[in-house]
């Protein structure tokens, strides 16, 4: 039915920014890579999804700890698990 196939796209599509945000975060500790085309276009399709939670930051400016990708993924997993229960109880 076409309503499951819409929530499997829903779900591939929110796995995809999940795994772009891990990458993104383990990437980030190689400031040198910033210059690589493939690695500011990871930038830009993350940063949307990680600015609202930058802010969540425990520490001082030199020994913060940022939050903002595990607040992003429980977050877009909130909207993913939101939208499919909304899909099935619509149609």
């Amino acid at each position: 039915m076409l309503i499951f196939q819409i929530i499997q796209v829903i779900d591939k599509v929110i796995t995809i920014l999940i795994f772009a945000i891990v990458i993104r975060t383990f990437l980030s500790y190689i400031p040198q890579l910033k210059a690589n085309q493939m690695i500011t276009l990871l930038y830009d399709v993350t940063d949307p999804f990680l600015k609202p939670f930058k802010r969540f930051q425990i520490g001082g400016s030199a020994m913060a700890v940022d939050f903002s990708p595990i607040l992003a993924i429980i977050a877009l997993k909130l909207i993913g698990w939101l939208c499919e229960r909304l899909l099935l109880l619509v149609f």
